[in-house]
Protein backbone atom coordinates (compact mmCIF):
# COMPACT_ATOMS: atom_id res chain seq x y z
CA UNK A 1 0.00 0.00 0.00
CA UNK A 2 1.37 3.54 -0.86
CA UNK A 3 2.01 4.71 2.01
CA UNK A 4 0.70 8.17 1.25
CA UNK A 5 -2.27 6.84 1.25
CA UNK A 6 -4.33 7.47 4.77
CA UNK A 7 -5.74 3.65 6.23
CA UNK A 8 -9.10 4.82 5.76
CA UNK A 9 -8.93 6.22 1.99
CA UNK A 10 -7.38 2.64 1.44
CA UNK A 11 -10.75 0.87 2.90
CA UNK A 12 -13.22 3.56 1.18
CA UNK A 13 -11.60 2.09 -2.20
CA UNK A 14 -11.68 -1.60 -1.43
CA UNK A 15 -14.95 -1.76 0.53
CA UNK A 16 -16.79 -5.03 0.23
CA UNK A 17 -19.71 -4.41 -2.26
CA UNK A 18 -23.30 -4.95 -0.83
CA UNK A 19 -26.74 -3.58 -0.44
CA UNK A 20 -27.10 -0.60 1.20
CA UNK A 21 -31.41 -0.67 2.25
CA UNK A 22 -33.25 2.20 3.73
CA UNK A 23 -35.54 0.42 6.03
CA UNK A 24 -35.67 -2.85 7.37
CA UNK A 25 -38.61 -3.91 5.08
CA UNK A 26 -36.58 -3.24 2.34
CA UNK A 27 -33.89 -5.74 3.62
CA UNK A 28 -36.56 -8.43 4.63
CA UNK A 29 -37.89 -8.37 0.72
CA UNK A 30 -34.75 -8.16 -0.63
CA UNK A 31 -33.71 -11.34 0.83
CA UNK A 32 -36.78 -13.52 0.49
CA UNK A 33 -36.05 -12.32 -3.41
CA UNK A 34 -32.57 -14.03 -3.40
CA UNK A 35 -32.08 -16.12 -0.89
CA UNK A 36 -35.51 -17.82 -0.63
CA UNK A 37 -34.32 -21.56 -0.53
CA UNK A 38 -30.97 -20.74 1.41
CA UNK A 39 -31.12 -21.47 5.41
CA UNK A 40 -31.73 -18.71 7.68
CA UNK A 41 -32.19 -20.68 10.80
CA UNK A 42 -30.93 -23.70 12.09
CA UNK A 43 -33.14 -24.77 15.03
CA UNK A 44 -33.19 -27.43 17.52
CA UNK A 45 -36.29 -29.01 18.85
CA UNK A 46 -37.54 -30.22 22.08
CA UNK A 47 -35.63 -33.43 21.18
CA UNK A 48 -32.89 -32.07 20.11
CA UNK A 49 -32.88 -33.01 16.27
CA UNK A 50 -31.91 -29.97 14.57
CA UNK A 51 -33.64 -28.37 11.71
CA UNK A 52 -33.77 -25.56 9.03
CA UNK A 53 -35.60 -22.95 8.10
CA UNK A 54 -35.57 -21.03 4.84
CA UNK A 55 -35.51 -17.12 4.35
CA UNK A 56 -38.57 -18.17 2.44
CA UNK A 57 -40.64 -19.14 5.31
CA UNK A 58 -38.44 -16.69 7.63
CA UNK A 59 -40.16 -14.32 6.04
CA UNK A 60 -43.32 -15.09 5.80
CA UNK A 61 -43.54 -15.94 9.09
CA UNK A 62 -42.57 -11.96 9.60
CA UNK A 63 -45.25 -10.98 7.69
CA UNK A 64 -47.78 -13.09 9.48
CA UNK A 65 -47.06 -12.24 12.58
CA UNK A 66 -46.40 -8.47 11.19
CA UNK A 67 -50.47 -8.98 9.90
CA UNK A 68 -51.60 -10.01 13.05
CA UNK A 69 -50.10 -7.01 15.15
CA UNK A 70 -52.13 -5.00 12.67
CA UNK A 71 -55.40 -6.94 12.92
CA UNK A 72 -55.15 -6.49 16.43
CA UNK A 73 -55.05 -2.77 16.23
CA UNK A 74 -51.26 -2.52 17.11
CA UNK A 75 -49.67 -0.85 14.19
CA UNK A 76 -47.98 2.02 15.40
CA UNK A 77 -47.91 1.28 18.72
CA UNK A 78 -44.91 0.37 21.05
CA UNK A 79 -44.37 -3.60 20.84
CA UNK A 80 -42.13 -4.85 23.75
CA UNK A 81 -40.34 -7.95 23.38
CA UNK A 82 -38.69 -9.52 26.15
CA UNK A 83 -37.21 -13.06 26.24
CA UNK A 84 -34.44 -15.19 25.34
CA UNK A 85 -32.29 -14.99 22.19
CA UNK A 86 -34.50 -17.44 20.06
CA UNK A 87 -36.13 -17.50 16.54
CA UNK A 88 -39.85 -16.11 17.22
CA UNK A 89 -37.95 -13.47 19.33
CA UNK A 90 -36.56 -12.74 16.04
CA UNK A 91 -39.57 -12.80 13.86
CA UNK A 92 -41.26 -10.79 16.48
CA UNK A 93 -38.73 -8.16 16.23
CA UNK A 94 -38.54 -7.49 12.95
CA UNK A 95 -42.62 -7.58 12.23
CA UNK A 96 -42.74 -5.14 15.26
CA UNK A 97 -40.12 -2.73 14.03
CA UNK A 98 -41.84 -2.41 10.28
CA UNK A 99 -45.84 -2.73 12.10
CA UNK A 100 -44.77 0.00 15.21
CA UNK A 101 -41.99 0.79 17.51
CA UNK A 102 -40.41 -1.95 18.74
CA UNK A 103 -38.93 -1.98 22.78
CA UNK A 104 -36.88 -4.85 23.34
CA UNK A 105 -36.24 -5.51 27.16
CA UNK A 106 -33.31 -7.18 29.38
CA UNK A 107 -35.28 -10.48 30.00
CA UNK A 108 -32.97 -10.46 33.00
CA UNK A 109 -34.02 -7.36 34.49
CA UNK A 110 -36.06 -7.22 37.78
CA UNK A 111 -39.85 -7.02 37.03
CA UNK A 112 -40.15 -3.50 38.45
CA UNK A 113 -37.71 -2.05 36.07
CA UNK A 114 -39.83 -4.17 33.29
CA UNK A 115 -43.25 -2.61 34.15
CA UNK A 116 -40.91 0.76 34.83
CA UNK A 117 -40.23 0.05 31.06
CA UNK A 118 -43.39 -0.54 29.63
CA UNK A 119 -45.34 2.65 31.40
CA UNK A 120 -42.46 4.48 30.40
CA UNK A 121 -42.71 3.23 26.27
CA UNK A 122 -46.34 3.09 26.88
CA UNK A 123 -46.28 -0.36 25.74
CA UNK A 124 -49.63 -1.59 24.24
CA UNK A 125 -48.60 -5.00 23.40
CA UNK A 126 -45.71 -7.73 24.78
CA UNK A 127 -44.84 -10.90 23.33
CA UNK A 128 -42.08 -12.93 25.22
CA UNK A 129 -41.68 -16.00 27.21
CA UNK A 130 -44.09 -17.31 29.33
CA UNK A 131 -41.65 -17.21 32.49
CA UNK A 132 -40.69 -13.39 31.92
CA UNK A 133 -44.10 -12.62 30.84
CA UNK A 134 -45.84 -14.34 33.74
CA UNK A 135 -44.37 -12.03 36.16
CA UNK A 136 -45.93 -8.77 34.12
CA UNK A 137 -48.59 -10.45 34.58
CA UNK A 138 -48.83 -11.45 38.25
CA UNK A 139 -48.02 -7.24 39.04
CA UNK A 140 -50.50 -5.99 36.10
CA UNK A 141 -52.04 -4.34 38.02
CA UNK A 142 -48.76 -1.71 37.99
CA UNK A 143 -49.60 -0.99 34.38
CA UNK A 144 -50.97 2.26 33.30
CA UNK A 145 -51.46 0.93 29.75
CA UNK A 146 -54.17 -1.62 28.80
CA UNK A 147 -51.79 -3.92 27.60
CA UNK A 148 -52.28 -7.37 25.93
CA UNK A 149 -49.66 -10.41 26.13
CA UNK A 150 -48.66 -12.80 23.28
CA UNK A 151 -46.85 -15.97 24.87
CA UNK A 152 -44.05 -17.53 22.71
CA UNK A 153 -44.55 -20.67 24.51
CA UNK A 154 -48.27 -21.34 23.85
CA UNK A 155 -49.72 -22.29 20.89
CA UNK A 156 -53.59 -21.21 21.21
CA UNK A 157 -55.02 -18.69 23.15
CA UNK A 158 -56.48 -17.95 26.69
CA UNK A 159 -58.26 -15.50 28.88
CA UNK A 160 -54.75 -14.03 29.35
CA UNK A 161 -52.57 -14.85 26.70
CA UNK A 162 -52.62 -14.77 22.76
CA UNK A 163 -50.69 -17.85 22.22
CA UNK A 164 -47.61 -17.12 19.39
CA UNK A 165 -48.62 -19.91 17.37
CA UNK A 166 -52.40 -18.92 17.10
CA UNK A 167 -51.05 -15.40 16.81
CA UNK A 168 -49.26 -16.31 14.42
CA UNK A 169 -51.53 -18.42 11.99
CA UNK A 170 -54.26 -15.71 11.82
CA UNK A 171 -52.06 -13.79 9.98
CA UNK A 172 -50.88 -16.72 7.53
CA UNK A 173 -54.54 -16.89 7.06
CA UNK A 174 -54.62 -13.55 5.73
CA UNK A 175 -51.46 -13.96 3.71
CA UNK A 176 -52.53 -17.06 1.83
CA UNK A 177 -55.87 -15.26 0.63
CA UNK A 178 -53.99 -12.30 -0.83
CA UNK A 179 -55.26 -9.95 2.57
CA UNK A 180 -51.34 -8.14 3.05
CA UNK A 181 -51.67 -4.99 4.78
CA UNK A 182 -47.84 -5.75 6.31
CA UNK A 183 -46.92 -5.53 2.47
CA UNK A 184 -48.45 -1.74 2.34
CA UNK A 185 -46.91 -0.10 5.04
CA UNK A 186 -44.67 2.57 3.79
CA UNK A 187 -42.01 3.62 6.27
CA UNK A 188 -40.20 7.09 6.89
CA UNK A 189 -36.05 5.63 7.64
CA UNK A 190 -35.79 9.22 9.41
CA UNK A 191 -38.84 8.20 12.05
CA UNK A 192 -38.66 6.61 15.29
CA UNK A 193 -39.20 2.52 14.94
CA UNK A 194 -36.90 1.50 17.56
CA UNK A 195 -37.31 2.32 21.51
CA UNK A 196 -34.44 0.47 23.69
CA UNK A 197 -33.53 1.30 27.48
CA UNK A 198 -29.66 1.93 28.92
CA UNK A 199 -30.25 0.70 32.50
CA UNK A 200 -32.46 -0.65 35.02
CA UNK A 201 -32.93 2.41 36.63
CA UNK A 202 -35.97 4.02 37.60
CA UNK A 203 -34.93 7.36 38.00
CA UNK A 204 -31.68 7.63 35.09
CA UNK A 205 -33.03 5.46 32.60
CA UNK A 206 -32.44 6.81 29.06
CA UNK A 207 -35.15 5.39 26.28
CA UNK A 208 -32.86 5.46 23.01
CA UNK A 209 -34.44 6.30 19.62
CA UNK A 210 -33.53 4.88 17.07
CA UNK A 211 -34.36 4.51 12.85
CA UNK A 212 -34.34 2.47 10.39
CA UNK A 213 -31.84 4.59 8.87
CA UNK A 214 -30.08 4.63 12.03
CA UNK A 215 -30.11 0.73 12.14
CA UNK A 216 -29.29 0.18 7.88
CA UNK A 217 -26.50 2.82 8.42
CA UNK A 218 -24.55 -0.03 10.78
CA UNK A 219 -25.28 -2.54 9.03
CA UNK A 220 -24.09 -1.43 5.39
CA UNK A 221 -21.31 0.37 7.00
CA UNK A 222 -20.05 -2.69 9.41
CA UNK A 223 -20.24 -5.11 6.14
CA UNK A 224 -18.27 -3.05 3.87
CA UNK A 225 -15.54 -3.91 6.11
CA UNK A 226 -16.24 -7.30 7.61
CA UNK A 227 -17.12 -9.70 4.86
CA UNK A 228 -19.97 -11.11 6.23
CA UNK A 229 -21.95 -13.35 3.09
CA UNK A 230 -24.13 -16.30 2.15
CA UNK A 231 -21.16 -18.36 3.59
CA UNK A 232 -21.88 -16.77 6.69
CA UNK A 233 -22.63 -18.88 10.14
CA UNK A 234 -22.92 -17.57 13.11
CA UNK A 235 -23.64 -18.87 17.05
CA UNK A 236 -25.83 -16.27 19.03
CA UNK A 237 -24.45 -16.09 22.10
CA UNK A 238 -24.78 -12.49 23.58
CA UNK A 239 -28.20 -11.50 24.27
CA UNK A 240 -30.43 -10.32 21.40
CA UNK A 241 -32.54 -7.58 22.78
CA UNK A 242 -29.54 -5.28 23.07
CA UNK A 243 -27.85 -3.35 19.64
CA UNK A 244 -24.63 -5.05 19.64
CA UNK A 245 -25.65 -8.77 19.38
CA UNK A 246 -29.23 -7.72 17.51
CA UNK A 247 -27.31 -5.73 14.93
CA UNK A 248 -24.25 -7.29 14.15
CA UNK A 249 -25.43 -10.76 15.28
CA UNK A 250 -28.85 -10.87 13.80
CA UNK A 251 -29.56 -8.13 11.55
CA UNK A 252 -26.60 -7.90 9.55
CA UNK A 253 -26.18 -11.51 9.09
CA UNK A 254 -29.40 -11.71 7.45
CA UNK A 255 -29.34 -8.69 5.51
CA UNK A 256 -26.56 -10.70 4.02
CA UNK A 257 -28.26 -14.21 3.55
CA UNK A 258 -25.74 -15.79 6.29
CA UNK A 259 -27.32 -18.50 8.55
CA UNK A 260 -28.48 -18.41 11.83
CA UNK A 261 -28.05 -20.74 14.77
CA UNK A 262 -28.95 -19.71 18.86
CA UNK A 263 -26.71 -21.11 22.10
CA UNK A 264 -28.65 -23.04 24.31
CA UNK A 265 -26.94 -21.19 27.34
CA UNK A 266 -23.49 -20.37 28.38
CA UNK A 267 -22.78 -23.75 30.13
CA UNK A 268 -23.73 -25.10 26.19
CA UNK A 269 -21.29 -23.13 24.32
CA UNK A 270 -18.96 -25.88 23.43
CA UNK A 271 -21.64 -28.11 22.61
CA UNK A 272 -23.06 -25.72 20.28
CA UNK A 273 -20.13 -24.84 18.77
CA UNK A 274 -19.75 -28.30 17.50
CA UNK A 275 -23.57 -28.78 16.94
CA UNK A 276 -23.59 -25.92 14.39
CA UNK A 277 -19.96 -25.34 13.37
CA UNK A 278 -20.14 -21.15 13.08
CA UNK A 279 -17.31 -19.70 11.14
CA UNK A 280 -18.10 -16.35 13.15
CA UNK A 281 -19.34 -15.35 16.48
CA UNK A 282 -19.40 -12.02 18.90
CA UNK A 283 -18.24 -11.90 22.22
CA UNK A 284 -17.72 -10.20 24.94
CA UNK A 285 -13.96 -9.77 26.85
CA UNK A 286 -15.15 -12.44 29.32
CA UNK A 287 -16.06 -14.69 27.08
CA UNK A 288 -13.05 -14.65 25.14
CA UNK A 289 -10.80 -15.13 27.69
CA UNK A 290 -12.26 -18.39 28.90
CA UNK A 291 -12.31 -19.28 25.07
CA UNK A 292 -8.71 -18.94 25.37
CA UNK A 293 -8.09 -20.48 28.30
CA UNK A 294 -9.46 -23.56 27.24
CA UNK A 295 -7.50 -23.34 24.55
CA UNK A 296 -4.04 -23.08 26.52
CA UNK A 297 -5.46 -25.59 29.04
CA UNK A 298 -5.83 -28.23 26.35
CA UNK A 299 -2.43 -27.45 24.90
CA UNK A 300 -0.56 -28.21 27.95
CA UNK A 301 -2.39 -31.30 28.50
CA UNK A 302 -0.92 -32.21 24.81
CA UNK A 303 2.33 -30.66 24.31
CA UNK A 304 5.30 -31.58 26.30
CA UNK A 305 6.14 -28.10 28.90
CA UNK A 306 9.24 -27.61 26.88
CA UNK A 307 7.13 -25.68 24.16
CA UNK A 308 6.11 -23.16 26.97
CA UNK A 309 8.29 -20.88 27.15
CA UNK A 310 8.50 -17.82 29.17
CA UNK A 311 7.69 -14.39 27.66
CA UNK A 312 7.20 -16.73 24.04
CA UNK A 313 3.96 -17.82 22.51
CA UNK A 314 3.55 -21.58 21.96
CA UNK A 315 3.22 -21.01 18.23
CA UNK A 316 6.79 -19.09 18.30
CA UNK A 317 8.27 -22.32 20.28
CA UNK A 318 6.64 -25.61 18.55
CA UNK A 319 8.65 -26.27 15.33
CA UNK A 320 7.27 -24.92 12.00
CA UNK A 321 5.85 -28.20 10.81
CA UNK A 322 3.71 -28.65 13.97
CA UNK A 323 2.13 -25.62 13.60
CA UNK A 324 -1.08 -26.60 11.12
CA UNK A 325 -1.41 -29.93 13.62
CA UNK A 326 -1.97 -27.44 16.52
CA UNK A 327 -4.25 -24.86 14.85
CA UNK A 328 -6.41 -27.82 13.38
CA UNK A 329 -6.61 -29.20 17.08
CA UNK A 330 -7.60 -25.63 17.91
CA UNK A 331 -10.13 -25.44 15.39
CA UNK A 332 -11.69 -28.88 15.81
CA UNK A 333 -12.41 -28.21 19.87
CA UNK A 334 -14.09 -25.18 18.59
CA UNK A 335 -16.62 -26.58 15.94
CA UNK A 336 -13.95 -26.80 12.96
CA UNK A 337 -14.80 -24.04 11.14
CA UNK A 338 -14.02 -21.12 13.21
CA UNK A 339 -12.42 -18.13 11.75
CA UNK A 340 -13.27 -14.77 13.35
CA UNK A 341 -14.65 -13.09 16.37
CA UNK A 342 -15.88 -10.39 16.94
CA UNK A 343 -15.58 -8.62 20.51
CA UNK A 344 -17.00 -5.47 22.32
CA UNK A 345 -18.56 -3.46 25.41
CA UNK A 346 -15.15 -3.69 27.59
CA UNK A 347 -11.75 -3.55 27.24
CA UNK A 348 -9.90 -6.81 26.08
CA UNK A 349 -6.38 -7.72 26.57
CA UNK A 350 -4.72 -7.42 23.53
CA UNK A 351 -1.69 -10.23 24.40
CA UNK A 352 -5.12 -12.50 23.86
CA UNK A 353 -6.15 -11.05 20.54
CA UNK A 354 -2.18 -11.96 19.43
CA UNK A 355 -2.21 -15.12 20.91
CA UNK A 356 -5.90 -15.91 19.46
CA UNK A 357 -4.67 -14.53 16.18
CA UNK A 358 -1.69 -16.90 16.20
CA UNK A 359 -4.11 -19.83 16.55
CA UNK A 360 -5.78 -18.70 13.33
CA UNK A 361 -8.76 -17.30 14.60
CA UNK A 362 -8.41 -13.81 13.81
CA UNK A 363 -10.66 -11.17 16.57
CA UNK A 364 -11.71 -7.91 15.63
CA UNK A 365 -12.43 -5.09 18.77
CA UNK A 366 -14.67 -2.81 18.42
CA UNK A 367 -16.50 0.58 20.16
CA UNK A 368 -19.88 1.15 20.02
CA UNK A 369 -22.96 2.93 21.83
CA UNK A 370 -26.48 2.10 21.72
CA UNK A 371 -27.02 5.36 21.23
CA UNK A 372 -24.86 4.77 17.96
CA UNK A 373 -27.11 1.88 16.57
CA UNK A 374 -24.18 0.39 17.94
CA UNK A 375 -21.01 0.66 16.44
CA UNK A 376 -18.66 3.65 15.78
CA UNK A 377 -15.63 2.25 15.04
CA UNK A 378 -13.91 -1.62 14.73
CA UNK A 379 -10.63 -3.52 13.80
CA UNK A 380 -12.25 -4.79 10.13
CA UNK A 381 -10.75 -7.09 7.46
CA UNK A 382 -8.24 -4.99 6.26
CA UNK A 383 -6.48 -3.82 8.81
CA UNK A 384 -6.21 -4.31 12.66
CA UNK A 385 -4.58 -3.08 15.78
CA UNK A 386 -4.59 -5.58 18.87
CA UNK A 387 -3.91 -2.10 21.19
CA UNK A 388 -6.68 0.07 19.44
CA UNK A 389 -10.66 -0.08 19.40
CA UNK A 390 -10.04 0.52 15.63
CA UNK A 391 -10.84 2.56 13.02
CA UNK A 392 -13.79 4.98 12.57
CA UNK A 393 -16.95 2.79 10.41
CA UNK A 394 -18.12 4.03 7.26
CA UNK A 395 -20.29 7.00 7.18
CA UNK A 396 -19.08 7.98 10.63
CA UNK A 397 -16.74 10.24 12.08
CA UNK A 398 -15.19 10.66 15.55
CA UNK A 399 -13.09 13.29 16.86
CA UNK A 400 -11.77 14.16 20.89
CA UNK A 401 -12.94 17.11 22.50
CA UNK A 402 -10.09 18.94 24.25
CA UNK A 403 -7.69 16.92 24.40
CA UNK A 404 -5.45 17.01 27.30
CA UNK A 405 -1.37 16.80 26.49
CA UNK A 406 -1.41 13.22 25.88
CA UNK A 407 -4.23 13.93 23.30
CA UNK A 408 -7.48 12.51 25.64
CA UNK A 409 -10.74 13.72 25.77
CA UNK A 410 -14.31 13.17 24.96
CA UNK A 411 -15.06 11.26 22.45
CA UNK A 412 -17.45 12.84 20.04
CA UNK A 413 -19.62 10.70 17.08
CA UNK A 414 -21.24 12.22 14.39
CA UNK A 415 -23.13 10.06 11.69
CA UNK A 416 -25.86 8.33 10.14
CA UNK A 417 -26.02 5.60 13.12
CA UNK A 418 -26.25 8.06 15.39
CA UNK A 419 -29.87 7.81 17.10
CA UNK A 420 -32.69 10.71 16.91
CA UNK A 421 -32.40 11.51 20.33
CA UNK A 422 -33.60 10.20 24.19
CA UNK A 423 -37.31 9.38 24.58
CA UNK A 424 -38.92 12.27 26.02
CA UNK A 425 -35.59 13.61 27.86
CA UNK A 426 -34.90 17.51 26.83
CA UNK A 427 -32.68 17.91 29.19
CA UNK A 428 -30.74 14.84 28.50
CA UNK A 429 -30.43 15.86 24.60
CA UNK A 430 -29.35 19.07 25.29
CA UNK A 431 -26.51 17.59 27.41
CA UNK A 432 -25.79 14.88 25.02
CA UNK A 433 -25.21 16.88 21.77
CA UNK A 434 -22.76 19.79 20.84
CA UNK A 435 -22.49 21.02 17.37
CA UNK A 436 -24.42 18.11 15.78
CA UNK A 437 -21.70 15.91 17.61
CA UNK A 438 -23.55 13.49 20.01
CA UNK A 439 -21.24 13.34 23.64
CA UNK A 440 -20.49 9.93 24.46
CA UNK A 441 -19.42 10.29 27.56
CA UNK A 442 -15.76 8.15 27.04
CA UNK A 443 -12.61 9.30 27.13
CA UNK A 444 -10.05 8.35 24.09
CA UNK A 445 -7.15 9.58 21.64
CA UNK A 446 -6.45 8.78 18.35
CA UNK A 447 -3.17 8.08 16.80
CA UNK A 448 -1.68 9.45 13.53
CA UNK A 449 -3.54 6.49 11.44
CA UNK A 450 -6.71 7.38 12.73
CA UNK A 451 -7.34 4.49 15.45
CA UNK A 452 -9.08 4.91 18.50
CA UNK A 453 -8.15 4.50 21.48
CA UNK A 454 -10.46 4.31 25.00
CA UNK A 455 -8.82 5.33 28.01
CA UNK A 456 -11.65 5.59 30.51
CA UNK A 457 -15.43 6.59 31.43
CA UNK A 458 -16.00 10.65 32.38
CA UNK A 459 -19.60 9.18 33.11
CA UNK A 460 -20.08 7.48 35.94
CA UNK A 461 -21.39 3.79 34.60
CA UNK A 462 -19.68 0.90 35.69
CA UNK A 463 -18.59 -1.86 32.89
CA UNK A 464 -18.10 -5.34 33.75
CA UNK A 465 -16.33 -7.97 31.88
CA UNK A 466 -19.00 -9.35 30.61
CA UNK A 467 -20.72 -6.24 29.02
CA UNK A 468 -22.69 -5.29 31.41
CA UNK A 469 -23.62 -1.45 32.55
CA UNK A 470 -24.21 -0.76 36.16
CA UNK A 471 -25.37 2.78 36.72
CA UNK A 472 -23.98 4.31 40.09
CA UNK A 473 -26.89 6.79 41.03
CA UNK A 474 -29.46 3.92 40.39
CA UNK A 475 -27.92 1.92 43.42
CA UNK A 476 -27.44 4.95 45.40
CA UNK A 477 -31.13 6.33 44.97
CA UNK A 478 -32.01 2.63 46.28
CA UNK A 479 -29.35 2.67 49.47
CA UNK A 480 -30.48 5.86 50.41
CA UNK A 481 -33.82 5.10 50.44
CA UNK A 482 -32.65 3.23 53.41
CA UNK A 483 -33.43 4.79 56.87
CA UNK A 484 -30.08 2.70 58.53
CA UNK A 485 -28.34 5.06 55.42
CA UNK A 486 -27.36 8.47 55.45
CA UNK A 487 -25.39 8.72 52.14
CA UNK A 488 -23.77 6.33 49.78
CA UNK A 489 -21.34 6.41 47.02
CA UNK A 490 -21.18 3.50 44.87
CA UNK A 491 -18.14 2.43 42.67
CA UNK A 492 -16.69 0.06 40.57
CA UNK A 493 -12.96 -2.35 41.83
CA UNK A 494 -10.69 -4.35 39.64
CA UNK A 495 -11.43 -7.86 41.60
CA UNK A 496 -8.29 -10.01 40.86
CA UNK A 497 -9.00 -13.13 42.63
CA UNK A 498 -12.35 -12.99 39.94
CA UNK A 499 -10.58 -11.27 36.90
CA UNK A 500 -13.81 -8.60 36.62
CA UNK A 501 -15.16 -5.40 37.86
CA UNK A 502 -17.18 -5.81 41.26
CA UNK A 503 -19.45 -3.60 42.49
CA UNK A 504 -18.43 -1.96 45.83
CA UNK A 505 -19.86 0.85 48.27
CA UNK A 506 -18.67 3.56 50.57
CA UNK A 507 -21.89 3.96 53.39
CA UNK A 508 -22.35 6.67 55.81
CA UNK A 509 -24.69 4.88 58.45
CA UNK A 510 -27.82 7.14 59.90
CA UNK A 511 -26.69 7.13 63.60
CA UNK A 512 -29.68 8.64 64.53
CA UNK A 513 -31.75 5.95 63.14
CA UNK A 514 -30.18 3.06 64.89
CA UNK A 515 -29.27 4.49 67.96
CA UNK A 516 -33.04 4.69 68.05
CA UNK A 517 -33.08 0.70 67.36
CA UNK A 518 -29.69 -0.03 70.10
CA UNK A 519 -29.00 2.74 72.16
CA UNK A 520 -25.25 2.57 71.99
CA UNK A 521 -24.33 0.64 69.12
CA UNK A 522 -21.19 -1.30 68.15
CA UNK A 523 -19.47 -1.34 65.31
CA UNK A 524 -20.70 -4.68 64.35
CA UNK A 525 -24.42 -3.64 65.32
CA UNK A 526 -24.16 -1.04 62.32
CA UNK A 527 -22.20 -3.18 59.89
CA UNK A 528 -25.42 -5.51 60.62
CA UNK A 529 -27.98 -2.86 59.75
CA UNK A 530 -25.70 -1.44 56.54
CA UNK A 531 -25.67 -5.44 55.32
CA UNK A 532 -29.22 -6.28 56.26
CA UNK A 533 -29.87 -2.62 53.76
CA UNK A 534 -27.63 -3.46 51.29
CA UNK A 535 -29.17 -6.95 50.76
CA UNK A 536 -32.62 -5.43 50.35
CA UNK A 537 -31.04 -3.79 47.63
CA UNK A 538 -29.50 -6.44 45.96
CA UNK A 539 -33.12 -8.77 46.22
CA UNK A 540 -33.88 -6.50 43.54
CA UNK A 541 -31.35 -6.31 41.53
CA UNK A 542 -30.19 -8.79 38.80
CA UNK A 543 -27.01 -10.74 40.00
CA UNK A 544 -24.74 -8.14 37.69
CA UNK A 545 -26.02 -5.12 39.96
CA UNK A 546 -25.55 -6.60 43.04
CA UNK A 547 -23.34 -4.61 45.43
CA UNK A 548 -20.27 -7.47 46.68
CA UNK A 549 -18.35 -4.93 49.33
CA UNK A 550 -18.80 -2.18 50.98
CA UNK A 551 -16.97 -0.13 53.27
CA UNK A 552 -18.31 2.35 56.35
CA UNK A 553 -16.86 6.04 56.29
CA UNK A 554 -16.45 7.71 59.34
CA UNK A 555 -16.10 11.09 57.59
CA UNK A 556 -18.02 12.76 55.40
CA UNK A 557 -17.91 13.00 51.28
CA UNK A 558 -15.43 15.51 49.70
CA UNK A 559 -18.66 17.41 48.22
CA UNK A 560 -18.85 19.99 45.55
CA UNK A 561 -20.24 23.48 46.20
CA UNK A 562 -23.11 22.32 44.84
CA UNK A 563 -23.47 19.36 47.85
CA UNK A 564 -22.96 16.89 45.04
CA UNK A 565 -20.42 14.12 46.25
CA UNK A 566 -17.30 14.51 44.03
CA UNK A 567 -17.70 10.56 42.67
CA UNK A 568 -13.68 10.83 41.33
CA UNK A 569 -12.61 12.85 44.12
CA UNK A 570 -9.71 12.41 47.15
CA UNK A 571 -13.09 9.88 49.05
CA UNK A 572 -11.25 7.63 50.76
CA UNK A 573 -13.09 4.67 53.21
CA UNK A 574 -12.20 4.82 56.71
CA UNK A 575 -13.31 1.20 57.95
CA UNK A 576 -14.50 -1.95 56.21
CA UNK A 577 -17.90 -3.64 56.34
CA UNK A 578 -18.73 -6.76 53.81
CA UNK A 579 -22.23 -7.39 51.40
CA UNK A 580 -20.99 -11.76 51.51
CA UNK A 581 -17.29 -11.87 52.75
CA UNK A 582 -14.61 -9.16 53.88
CA UNK A 583 -12.29 -8.24 51.05
CA UNK A 584 -10.25 -5.26 50.40
CA UNK A 585 -11.03 -1.68 50.46
CA UNK A 586 -12.84 -0.09 47.45
CA UNK A 587 -10.77 2.36 45.78
CA UNK A 588 -12.26 5.25 44.22
CA UNK A 589 -11.14 5.35 40.58
CA UNK A 590 -12.68 6.21 37.28
CA UNK A 591 -14.15 3.15 35.54
CA UNK A 592 -12.23 2.26 32.61
CA UNK A 593 -14.12 0.82 29.36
Amino acid sequence: MNKNISLIDYMEKHYFKRENFSTLKEMLYFVAEHYGNKTAFVLKDKSGYLYNVSYYNFVKDVESVGISLINNGFANKKIAIIGKNSYKWAVSYLAACIVGIVVPIDKELHFNDVINFLNISEASVVLGDDKNLSEIVANVQLLNNATSFINFDLKSNNEIYYGFDSFKSSGLYNLENDLNPFSKIKIDPDDMHFLLFTSGTTGNSKGVCLSHKNICSNIFAVGSIVKVDTSTSILSILPIHHTYECTLGFLLVISSGGTIAFCDGLRYISKNLQEYKPNIILSVPLLLENVHKKIMSSLEEALPEKYFKKNKHIMDSIPFFMRPIVKKRILKSLGGNLKKIIVGAAAVDPEILKSLNKFGILVLSGYGLTECSPLVAGNNDFFHNFYAVGLPIPNCEFKIDSPNEEGVGEILVKGSNVMLGYYKNEKANKESFSDGYFRTGDLGRIDEQGYLYVTGRCKSVIITKNGKNVYPEELEEMLNHNEAISESLVTGDFDKKTNDTVVKAQIIPNLDFIKKKIKAPSKEDISNFIHSAIKAVNAKLPNFKHIKDFTIRNKDFEKTTTQKIKRFGSNIEDSKGKSDKPKNKVKNKKEKK
